[in-house]
């Protein structure tokens, strides 16, 4: 069985300078796909730069923790924790706020391919109906599985990181179930959670010599940082460009065809369902 990878940027849309990261990442290296925030302060700079990049994959990622509602205006809770308080007393309605977001980027004229959600949030269980019902009502096929794989062997991975990935993997069969039953697909791996913040080109390489047979998803947050993203709530600041020059290093380009690894797409992708 080959090795595929889908090389997944997140945050499309938050800042015009992780936008250029995302684009330079696709251009000059690795990086397959990205997911676009409707409601990021630079959606419509994402959009023009998706009309530049033809070849470049394009998602939704499913806000609902910061940023403000398309929806009421009003700023979504600023964590998880939060959310999950006001989901819990029904204070959001996830689908009205979600297909709004759909709706925005697909009327932009862009036809997503994927969705995820930033802090993966559709492992909650009315945001994954959520996601599930909108994966049907816009013909969107694949949706992330945030579950790392097994990623041992990396090392580096402080004990918080390990032990919420495993955390998360709680939810897997009812995350599988919901998805099967909506028809919609995943990779067979993911990987990217417990790389967060350290993702580097030492670490890149290991990974991709770890990398089982089937199709993998592997999360990223390229970008530059300036000026917009350091005034940007967000802790990925400088590890943004760290990212940026893993994905275009020669060497883990070099690695990818050493260890037959087939570059793709979500149009690309032969996998199992969820």
């Amino acid at each position: 069985m080959i090795r595929q990878l889908v090389v997944n940027a997140d945050d499309f849309g938050f800042t015009p300078d992780v936008n250029r990261g995302i684009l330079e990442a696709h251009r000059h290296g690795i990086l397959t796909a990205t997911t676009l925030m409707a409601n990021g302060d630079a959606f419509e700079d994402a959009v023009r730069l998706a009309g530049e990049a033809p070849t470049l994959d394009i998602g939704c990622h499913l806000v609902l923790v910061g940023g403000r509602s398309l929806v009421a205006g009003s700023p979504y809770p600023p964590t998880v924790t939060k959310l999950l308080a006001a989901l819990a007393r029904r204070e959001i309605d996830p689908y009205r706020e979600l297909q709004a977001q759909v709706r925005r980027i697909v009327e932009a004229g862009i036809h997503p391919t994927h969705l995820d959600s930033h802090k993966h949030t559709h492992l909650a269980p009315s945001v994954l109906d959520a996601v599930a019902r909108l994966a049907r009502e816009f013909g969107i096929s694949w949706v992330r599985r945030p579950f790392d794989f097994p990623m041992g062997a990396l090392g580096g991975v402080p004990r918080l990181e390990r032990l919420t990935s495993l955390a998360l993997g709680l939810a897997r069969r009812r995350f599988r179930r919901v998805l099967t039953r909506a028809g919609c697909r995943t990779t067979d791996y993911f990987a990217g959670f417990q790389l967060t913040g350290r993702f580097h080109t030492g670490g890149l390489l290991k990974l991709l010599a770890l990398l089982p047979k089937g199709s993998t998803e592997l999360m990223c947050h390229p970008g530059y940082c300036t000026d917009a993203l350091r005034h940007a709530p967000t802790r990925l600041k400088d590890s943004r460009e760290e990212e940026l020059r893993a994905l275009t290093a020669p060497e883990v380009r070099a690695a990818v065809e050493r260890h037959g690894i087939e570059l793709v797409d979500y149009a690309g992708l032969r996998s199992r369902s969820a």
